[in-house]
């Protein structure tokens, strides 16, 4: 599925009124060339989860009006400057000069050709070189169409071997060629060949976010199997159709594939959760956690998150399970990682694969709009200053269960740890591919031959594998009023 339109699924909804930014005491540069740092400290005073954690974004930083522009001045590189209000325990907060981008990449809109990669430096190898291992291809994309596929691998671009210090300029190009490689699985190298594949990249490429969604029957028992990409909230009626197929299918167990979700809308993570687990809207699915000075502006009502009977569209299709089995990785973050945090008070979740990335704080999208408490709408897209165009998209806060649990930020480890082999990436739905062959034989104590050849996580070598991930996406898209 291709796409060129801006999608805004991620941007969050929100309507704020009733009140003003005053925690600064009304700070006024006295300096034109500072229009960007103002907009990002003042935003980031209002917002940031870590407010009173940061001096420089204290409320009593300044005194006058001279001392806050020479502050804002003394920092005249954007990127600099945000990064100089991080604080220690931020790790996730992004931006980018045009809000455009940004906002598409939170859609899962990007240039791409479609190729999404492990890389890896094989201990079995005795150079320095590094190879290409394909996780994913995006349907509809340049690499799907030269028909390459997961578990491919590759030992050069344009004929260049790959190394920690060229990989990334090579990647970057819009065009490149690959040189494909044949796996030794015995000797777990890669052996040359001399096929050549080029891909190029494509401006405005959409994920779509349901990979595979299908029920397998195991001597009689119905597995759902979802290997969802990322919470799109584009994408609520697909979603719900399939769990209506899935109830169609009469399936009573449900394998979840995350492994290479890093998050997105917290609503379509609540509908998510409702899919799976019930629509009883007096049920607490989650509640929010603000900074000190945001938290007071909020009724309980604004802050809770009950589970949903509705898309909002179409009524809920819910399997009403009592357990679940969550296929995640270091790459499932933020929506991910809520989802399990959310369901676990009333779901047994079964989590097989590695530890999560370990991001529990949800953002909002920031620009130059002080009228609007810098919030970002679709509606006012407008108004944004044409000179200054830059966005940023801070933690502003955490999510916590129904009973209060809120503290992942080491991530969730698993309950059967088994990490993916790049000499093993079968395609998925194959009943063989560890992490769902691992999932079936829980079911059903089915034990696939996969189960008893290197995939375990013991048998794997740490230096094996190295991840390209995108950063973790929690993005609060419900609309609130601040009193």
């Amino acid at each position: 599925m291709k796409k060129s339109l801006l999608l805004f699924i991620c941007a969050p909804l929100l309507l704020f009124t009733s009140c003003s930014n005053d925690d600064d005491g009304g700070l006024n540069p006295t300096s034109a060339d500072v229009t960007v740092q103002d907009f990002m400290w003042k935003a980031m005073n209002f917002w940031y989860f870590w407010q009173a954690d940061v001096p420089d974004l204290a409320d009593d930083r300044f005194t006058t009006n001279q001392e806050y522009t020479e502050y804002l001045q003394g920092n005249p590189n954007p990127t600099d400057f945000i990064e100089s209000l991080r604080f220690s325990e931020d790790r996730f907060t992004f931006y980018n000069e045009d809000f455009e981008v940004l906002l598409n990449s939170l859609s899962g809109i990007r240039k791409s050709n479609g190729l999404q990669l492990f890389s890896a430096d094989l201990s079995a190898d005795n150079t320095d070189n590094l190879f290409l291992f394909v996780r994913n291809v995006v349907p509809g994309s340049d690499a799907a169409d030269k028909g390459i596929m997961r578990g491919d691998v590759f030992y050069g671009i344009n004929g260049q071997a790959l190394t920690s210090d060229n990989l990334s300029d090579l990647l970057s190009a819009d065009t490149y060629t690959l040189n494909k490689g044949e796996l030794d699985v015995t000797n777990r190298l890669v052996n040359e060949t001399t096929e050549e594949i080029t891909l190029t990249k494509e401006e405005n490429l959409l994920e779509p976010p349901i990979r595979l969604a299908t029920t397998i029957d195991v001597n009689g028992t119905k597995i759902g199997y979802l290997v969802y990409q990322r919470f799109n909230s584009d994408f609520n009626e697909e979603l719900n159709d399939a769990f209506g197929q899935f109830k169609a299918d009469g399936v009573t167990d449900l394998v979840l594939d995350l492994r290479y979700n890093p998050g997105g809308s917290v609503n379509t993570t609540r509908l998510l959760a409702s899919m799976i687990y019930g629509t009883n809207t007096n049920e607490l699915f989650i509640r929010q956690r603000w900074n000190s000075k945001r938290q007071a502006n909020f009724s309980s009502e604004q802050l809770e998150d009950y589970f949903a009977n509705s898309t909002g569209v179409s009524p809920i299709n819910t399997l009403n399970l009592n357990r679940v089995y969550v296929l995640a990785t270091g790459n499932s973050a933020s929506a991910s990682e809520l989802l399990i945090n959310g369901l676990d008070p009333y779901v047994e979740v079964i989590h097989i694969g590695t530890t999560t990335r370990g991001k529990n704080e949800f953002s909002i999208s920031l620009v130059d709009l002080p009228e609007n408490n810098y919030q970002y709408s679709p509606s006012t897209q407008d108004q944004i200053p044409s000179d200054n165009k830059w966005i940023i998209q801070p933690l502003v806060g955490r999510n916590e269960n129904s009973v209060g649990f809120l503290d992942f930020t080491s991530g969730f480890t698993p309950d059967f740890e088994i990490r993916e082999d790049v000499f093993n990436l079968s395609s998925f739905g194959n009943l063989e591919e560890p992490l769902l062959a691992k999932a079936i034989e829980e079911i059903t104590g089915f034990t696939s031959k996969s189960l008893n050849n290197k995939s375990r996580a013991s048998d794997i070598p740490n230096d094996l594998i190295e991840f390209d991930y995108e950063e973790g996406i929690m993005v609060l898209d419900k609309q609130i009023d601040l009193n």
